[in-house]
């Protein structure tokens, strides 16, 4: 299982990769090429997954991320995970000349979940309508983060690569907060959310 999740991840970098070659520049308009390739672990999207990144506003202080995760049997799978990621950077703390903080990004996030088990509603043949009211494939998310910023210019002296950004996130979804809010006091906070470490390498 493990070789499986090796090889799903490789396929997906060399996917990315080649969309971002040269020759896909000339394919593919301007605002569709990546500029960033992710790679996280675990928080809620994937035991392991890979994605794209696009900046977002004219100070690049937001990112959209696109991601695809891969849980494995051995860690409470099989699980395959589409993810479309949004986070802000409202504060920046310079450690050095080549290092920046950003401590704390509010973000939100959707999860699909791949499978015959999941769905987007519940049989009504089996539930009566409203019986569950959530949905076992989609799961939105909120998410706290912090990143450090390595200027790859700067610091490893190379242009084939601008940046370099190191993540942890904090995040948890709604039927966690609906389970945490009407069983205040018998589910502890720290059980409702989840924490992934992440790079961003920006090209």
């Amino acid at each position: 299982m493990k070789i499986f999740l090796i090889k799903n991840l490789l396929y997906s970098l060399l996917c990315v990769l080649l969309f971002t070659t040269n020759e896909a520049h000339a394919q593919v308009p301007e605002f569709l090429i990546p500029k960033d390739i992710v790679i996280q672990h675990a928080g809620s999207i994937g035991f392991m997954s890979l994605g794209i990144g696009y900046p977002v506003f004219k100070n690049k202080r937001g990112s959209l991320d696109f991601n695809y995760g891969y849980v494995p049997e051995g860690r409470g799978g099989t699980l395959r995970i589409l993810s479309g990621k949004f986070a802000y950077r409202p504060w920046k703390i310079k450690i050095s000349d080549g290092i920046k903080l950003y401590p704390a990004n509010p973000g939100v996030f959707f999860t699909y979940h791949f499978g015959e088990q999941f769905d987007f509603y519940w049989d009504k043949d089996t539930y009566e309508d409203g019986y569950y009211w959530w949905s076992t494939a989609l799961r939105p998310h909120i998410s706290i983060s912090t990143e450090v910023e390595l200027d790859a210019l700067k610091i490893f002296k190379t242009s084939k690569i601008k940046g370099i950004r190191l993540y942890s996130e904090f995040n948890t979804n709604e039927l966690y907060l609906v389970s945490y809010f009407k069983n205040v006091g018998a589910v502890p906070l720290r059980n409702i959310f989840k924490l992934g470490i992440g790079l961003r390498v920006s090209l």
